[in-house]
């Protein structure tokens, strides 16, 4: 059974796979997402149609997946 993790962690590991540079930011229960560098076309469009079209809670447990920017 696929849960709502699972799925998000597969979210964010497809768009990390097609080239996604967003980085998860993760301070005080705040989840938020940063970008310096310009993505992939590819990416941005599966960021745009996938991701960011979902729930903000769906949304913020893909960004939790992302690669973290916060030092470890």
């Amino acid at each position: 059974m696929t849960g709502p993790s699972a799925e998000a962690a597969r979210l964010a590991e497809e768009f990390v796979w097609l080239g996604g540079k967003r980085r998860g930011k993760l301070d005080d229960n705040i989840v938020d997402t940063r970008l310096w560098d310009v993505e992939p076309d590819e990416a941005a469009a599966f960021w745009r149609d996938k991701i960011d079209s979902l729930p903000e809670s769906e949304r913020r447990e893909v960004e939790t997946n992302l690669p973290n920017m916060n030092p470890g």
